[in-house]
């Protein structure tokens, strides 16, 4: 047994970290958010970067330092009804509700929406995702190495074809970066707006469901105790945590200078999309349109297959793995067909609730050799982020629904006493006030 992982071996890791959290659907925020910032787009990109990329590596880090061996036991501490809920929405998130039907929504924007803009796009849209999920579910049902083998030859392709475009982005810009003003909560709260576009990569709630693959392979590399995991898979993260930085940085300086040739667009997709039609006209635009398709299906498949397998054993095999792939993916296609705007917008509340209730977990497991897994501050600390994080729900929902006398009652109350709340922030100070009641009852209680 081994403390610490070798120069190749920690360039193995991260090389993994980056290929589990990046996709092609992690393309569209930067550059909508290069358009939307304005002169603020510095700060912003802080922001985002802080639950895009640091956050997601603290998260895997957190869950080897928890020693669990999945998110249901990571989570069972507050209670196991607790641990099914939050366990279950986890997935789901990351699966059906947002991120498989993210996949086929982007590449459609990407591919088929860039060489057709009629009346009828709904229809072409239709079509488009029966194609991709039936090849999705073929696959889902039949899972083989000829995804392995696909995903050898596609993520150095896409990469390539990617850094390509952002150099001749560098070296020949469509207009001047951060010129623009900024819209909306953009200039007011520039970093917090940042930080919460970054709950839309879903990375940060996924690193608790990636973690367990980490922490596999850095054990089958020598390394068990679960501190030394932690410490060797935040080194090894390192790598992740730069390219995945680079790469966000350039595509949000590609959208705000975007702007100096393209108009705001509706979501990030399109923007690239026509960036890639500026610099190398059709041809620039099919290659990526392929790169992209392929990508993106390949990322359906890993998600419905791992996201089945998952509930296959939640629920003890009494519903069959195949039930899950076929509900799973009838799902996502019915949703994909709302476009990937209203995918992102239905998102939102979801990811206000979802991602204090995870931010507060990975803090929990990261403080566990001081609290080990108490009950009393587990529950103490969800249970008041819980609350808080309800409210911030509610606040990200549509203005038609916000704008009614109860919901609008609900709201007052809420940005009178919960600090932050305006910014989407409401949760912090009550998940810090349980934590500190849960520590001191633990302290009295002994246990």
């Amino acid at each position: 047994m081994k403390k610490k992982l070798g120069f190749r071996e920690s360039l193995l890791v991260g090389s993994l970290l980056f290929g589990l959290f990046f996709g092609a659907g992690n393309l569209i925020f930067p550059t909508e958010i290069g358009q939307n910032a304005g002169y603020n787009v510095s700060i912003v990109t802080i922001g985002f970067l802080l639950t895009a990329v640091l956050l997601p590596l603290i998260g895997v880090s957190a869950f080897a330092i928890s020693g669990s061996e999945n998110v249901f036991e990571m989570a069972s501490p507050v209670s196991d009804i607790y641990a099914y809920l939050y366990t279950s929405l986890l997935y789901l998130s990351i699966g059906p509700l947002f991120s498989i039907p993210r996949t086929a929504a982007v590449s459609f924007e990407v591919s088929a929406r860039s060489f057709y803009s009629g009346d009828k796009i709904w229809i072409v849209l239709l079509i488009y995702t029966i194609i991709f999920f039936a090849i999705a579910l073929y696959f889902s049902l039949r899972p083989g190495k000829i995804l392995d083998v696909i995903g050898k030859f596609l993520t150095p392709t896409f990469l390539i074809l990617l850094s390509i475009l952002i150099i001749a982005s560098l070296v020949n810009p469509m207009g001047g970066f951060g010129d623009s003003n900024p819209i909306s909560n953009y200039e007011e709260f520039g970093l917090a707006k940042g930080f919460i576009d970054g709950y839309s990569t879903l990375d940060a709630v996924a690193s608790l469901a990636f973690g367990i693959i980490i922490i596999s392979n850095i054990k089958k590399l020598g390394v068990e105790e679960p501190g030394d995991i932690a410490r060797e898979t935040f080194k090894s993260g390192i790598v992740c945590l730069i390219l995945m930085s680079v790469i966000y940085l350039s595509l949000t300086y590609m959208g705000s200078t975007s702007l100096g040739v393209i108009d705001r667009q509706e979501n990030g997709a399109i923007v690239l999309s026509k960036i890639s039609q500026f610099y190398f006209g059709n041809l620039g635009k099919i290659l990526i349109s392929a790169i992209v398709i392929v990508t993106c299906l390949k990322t359906a498949i890993g998600l419905i297959t791992a996201i089945s397998e998952m509930f296959y054993e939640l629920t003890d095999k009494k519903i069959k793995y195949n039930t899950y792939v076929i509900c799973f993916t009838l799902w996502s296609f019915i949703t994909a067909n709302f476009g990937l705007s209203a995918i992102i917008k239905f998102s939102i509340p979801v990811l206000m609730l979802l991602y204090p209730l995870s931010i507060a977990l990975i803090t929990l497991a990261l403080f566990s050799h001081f609290i080990g897994t108490s009950k009393t501050v587990y529950q103490w600390t969800i249970g008041f982020t819980l609350f808080a994080a309800i409210f911030d729900m509610i606040n990200a929902l549509p203005d038609s629904i916000k704008s009614t006398n109860f919901i609008s009652n609900i709201l007052a109350f809420s940005e009178k006493f919960l600090p932050g709340f305006k910014i989407g922030f409401g949760w912090i100070v009550p998940s810090i006030i349980g934590f500190i009641i849960g520590f001191i009852l633990k302290n009295r209680s002994k246990n």
